[in-house]
């Protein structure tokens, strides 16, 4: 009987003392079952595509950019707001070109940073903060030259206060994007993988860096509305006046602008739509509402390949400034003009020497430049029979 009892009460104790492991080693297996599998994310096949359009994004935007600075600050004779917009456009370019050779690196090496994580947040936020500051500035463009379309007279007179104005909304601009930039900065990621920088990173912890982004994103949809409506009445307006009156005396100054005009919005529409269309579900899937390792690589590689089209920006915006801006349009077609002078002035030396005239070449080229300053500037009297 004793037997009997010490033979069934033993499983039984065994079993009391093995289970609280048992069930442990239980419920770890099944809580490690149910955890999403890490990710590694495959970055290899863009690097090097990537590293050499930021780089020559980086020379072509620095040199336009420099450039149309240059000619705003030193020899830009008139003072109006879209002076002051193109300014603070050109500036934000320069900043955000600033971080690309910092991101052409990186790709460069592997996908690997080598600078700390407050300096990859540095990087990465400046650039943004700037590529948002540019959206919202050509913003503010398009909708001063539908106001100098449209205006009534009571808002061409007061055209001298627009400047003052601008500036204050520029500064308040750049106060409150730095501000921003600053906050993300000073905040660490939710998991800092080591070496790593620009590559697709959760939010769940750090939600709040995640509505910032769907924020500013849904800023950029209000400026593009704003673009769609305001040249949508450029356009009405312009039939309106041609339709009731076709030998109107400004016709052609009138179409210029809307010309001008209506490549602000194909800018905007070709470099920023992209990325902001395929954004919110790279930062839902952040946020972790897609969480499939397919979702986080189709995340990731898009949104570097619609970035592109974003720095772009960058790139177009000295076309901008060239159509927009008058004193940069004279000033590049005189230093285009220097540089032809020398090759017609050896041209037409040499057809001096052979005894044929060099006043025709001259001439067309001083047609071709349209100014006195453009042609006295490039003509040499010893060839140009002035």
């Amino acid at each position: 009987m004793a037997a009997f009892a010490s033979a069934v009460n033993s499983p039984t104790s065994a079993f009391s003392e093995a289970s609280p492991a048992g069930l442990l080693s239980t419920v770890s297996a099944s809580n490690a079952s149910s955890e999403p599998p890490s990710c590694t994310i495959d970055s290899e096949p863009l690097r090097l595509p990537l590293a050499v359009f930021y780089s020559l994004f980086f020379v072509l935007g620095l040199a336009g950019n420099l450039f149309a600075l240059w000619v705003f600050l030193f020899l830009h004779s008139s003072r109006n707001s879209v002076r002051v917009l193109l300014i603070n456009c050109a500036v934000a370019d320069l900043v955000l070109l600033a971080s690309l050779p910092f991101r052409a690196f990186y790709h460069v090496n592997g996908d690997r940073w080598l600078l700390g994580s407050v300096a990859c947040r540095f990087v990465g936020n400046i650039f943004y903060m700037n590529m948002y500051m540019s959206i919202v500035l050509l913003g503010l463009i398009s909708l001063d030259r539908y106001l100098r379309l449209s205006g009534s007279g009571r808002s061409r007179r007061s055209t001298r206060l627009r400047p003052l104005w601008s500036w204050a909304a520029c500064g308040a601009l750049w106060a409150l994007f730095l501000a921003m930039s600053l906050t993300l900065v000073s905040t660490p990621e939710d998991k800092s993988l080591d070496g790593t920088c620009f590559q697709f990173k959760k939010r769940i912890a750090s939600r709040w860096k995640a509505y910032i982004n769907l924020t500013v994103v849904l800023m950029f949809w209000l400026v593009f509305v704003l673009l769609v409506v305001s040249y949508a009445k450029i356009a009405s307006r312009l039939l309106q006046v041609f339709k009731n009156q076709p030998d109107f005396p400004n016709a052609s100054k009138y179409k210029q602008t809307a010309k001008k005009s209506f490549f602000v919005l194909f800018l905007f529409t070709v470099c920023f739509v992209p990325y902001h269309t395929f954004r919110p579900f790279y930062i839902l899937t952040q946020m972790d509402y897609f969480k499939s390792c397919t979702a986080q690589q189709l995340a990731d590689r898009t949104n570097e390949v619609t970035l592109l089209f974003s720095v772009f920006n960058s790139c177009l915006d000295p076309v901008m400034y060239f159509l927009l801006s008058g004193s940069v349009r004279r000033m590049a077609l005189r230093v285009v003009g220097r540089r032809l002078a020398g090759r017609l002035q050896r041209g037409d030396v040499g057809k001096l020497r052979h005894g044929q005239p060099a006043g025709l070449l001259c001439r067309d080229f001083r047609v071709a430049l349209h100014g006195r300053d453009a042609a006295g500037a490039i003509c040499w009297p010893t060839v140009c029979m002035n």
